[in-house]
C-alpha cells in the first residue's frame, strides 16, 4: 500500500510560531500512531520566524525537539522552496495566527493545486478578520455583543477627531470594554478597558499591530466553546467551559499550564448546549469554513442568552487544545481526529478540482 506523503507545515511568522511548533507535534505523534502509520508518510516543512522555509533534517530537528530555530544569517528567499515539496500528495498546514491562517497560505496552497486540511482562502479570510467574521454573523442572524469597527486612520487621526470618536464609544458600548486588533490570534493586542485613559492607551495600542480594530462590549458571562468537524455537512461536538482567576482570556492565562481550567462537557443545560451546538454549524457556514473550526460564545446565565463571540478556523492543536479535547470526550480519538481531517481534505478537493 502506498502512503500518502503528507506535507506537515508549521512555524511561520506570527506570534504565535511557538505554538505552531506545539501544534506540529502533536499531529506528527498522531500520523505516527498505529492506527496511522501504515497510511501516511510525513514530510516536515518548517518556515522560520524571518519566513523561510526549511525541509529535511532541519525541519525534522524542530519538530522532534520542539525548540525554534533562529533565522539564519542568509537573506531569504521567500519565494525559492524546498525541492520535497514536489512530493507532497497532501498540505497540513498548522501555522496560528497571521500568515498562516488568514487566507494567504491557503491561496499559496490552492495555487499549487495539492490538497490541504482546513478552510480555503474565504473561509480562513472571515475567520481570521473579526470585523469580517461579525458582518457574516450578524447576516446569518446570530446574537452578539455591541461592537463598534474602527480603522487606525481614524485612531491615529488629529486631536479634533479621536476625542469624538472615543465619546462615541463610551455612548455605545460603556465600560468595561475589550479593544482588539481585527487580524491578530491568541489574544494578542487586546486589551480590557473601563476607563477613558485605558480606552485612549488600548486603540493606540491595537493600532500599532493592525490597521482594523473593533471593540467590544464587556459581558458578565461563561465562555463556552463547541468545535465542528466536517465539509458541507458538519458535526457538532459536545460544548466545553473555559475557566480562568486573569482579568479576561489573555495570551499568558491561555498559554500558561494551570491558568485556565477546562470542563468538559460543560455543566449547561441540555437545551443550552444543544443550541450552542446548532449555532455553531451556523456561524460555520456563515464564514465558508471547511474541515475543522472552534467556535467559541458567551452564555449569559441569568438570561439564559446566547451571545456568539468568534470562530478560529485553525484552533490549537496540542494534546491539550480544546478542540482535540472536546472531540476526544465526543468520541473521536487524537489519531481518529487528524486521519479524518485528512479524508475531509481529500473530499473537499476532489469535489472542486476542476473537470478537464
Amino acid at each position: 500500500m502506498t502512503k500518502l506523503r503528507v506535507g506537515l507545515l508549521f512555524g511561520g511568522r506570527s506570534g504565535e510560531h511557538e505554538v505552531s511548533i506545539s501544534s506540529a507535534r502533536a499531529i506528527a505523534k498522531a500520523l505516527s500512531a498505529e492506527q496511522n502509520a501504515s497510511k501516511y508518510e510525513i514530510l516536515p516543512f518548517y518556515i522560520q520566524k524571518d519566513g523561510f522555509w526549511q525541509a529535511g533534517e532541519v525541519a525534522q530537528q524542530v519538530l522532534a525537539s520542539g525548540a525554534a530555530i533562529q533565522n539564519q544569517s542568509i537573506t531569504p528567499n521567500l519565494w525559492q522552496f524546498p525541492p520535497q515539496t514536489q512530493e507532497v500528495d497532501l498540505w497540513f498546514p498548522i501555522l496560528h495566527g497571521p500568515n498562516g491562517e488568514d487566507g494567504t497560505i491557503q491561496g499559496l496552497l490552492s495555487l499549487i493545486q495539492v490538497p490541504f486540511v482546513g478552510s480555503g482562502v474565504l473561509g480562513s479570510a472571515m475567520g481570521m478578520d473579526k470585523i469580517g467574521m461579525k458582518t457574516a454573523f450578524a447576516q446569518a442572524g446570530l446574537p452578539q455583543v455591541k461592537y463598534k469597527a474602527l480603522t487606525r486612520a481614524q485612531v491615529w487621526s488629529n486631536p479634533c477627531v479621536f476625542p469624538k470618536l472615543c465619546d462615541e464609544i463610551e455612548s455605545t458600548l460603556g465600560y468595561p470594554s475589550f479593544v482588539k486588533p481585527a487580524n491578530l490570534g491568541s489574544s494578542v493586542g487586546i486589551a480590557k478597558v473601563r476607563s477613558r485613559q485605558e480606552l485612549e492607551a488600548a486603540l493606540d495600542n491595537a493600532a500599532s499591530y493592525d490597521r482594523r480594530i473593533i471593540v467590544e462590549a464587556g459581558v458578565v458571562a461563561r465562555e463556552v466553546e463547541c468545535a465542528v468537524l466536517g465539509n458541507d455537512h458538519p458535526q457538532a461536538s459536545v460544548v466545553g467551559e473555559i475557566t480562568y482567576d486573569s482579568d479576561f482570556y489573555d495570551y499568558e492565562t491561555k498559554y500558561t499550564e494551570g491558568r485556565a481550567g477546562l470542563f468538559i462537557p460543560a455543566p449547561l443545560p441540555e437545551a443550552i448546549s444543544r443550541q450552542i451546538q446548532d449555532m455553531a454549524l451556523q456561524a460555520f457556514a456563515a464564514v465558508d469554513a471547511a474541515g475543522l473550526a472552534r467556535v467559541d460564545f458567551f452564555y449569559v446565565e441569568a438570561t439564559g442568552e446566547i451571545l456568539i463571540n468568534e470562530i478560529n478556523t485553525l484552533p490549537g492543536f496540542t494534546s491539550t487544545s480544546m478542540y482535540p479535547q472536546l472531540w476526544a470526550h465526543s468520541g473521536i480519538s487524537f489519531p481518529e481526529l487528524v486521519d479524518r481531517l485528512i479524508q475531509l481534505a481529500l473530499e473537499r478537493y476532489s469535489v472542486a478540482e476542476p473537470k478537464s
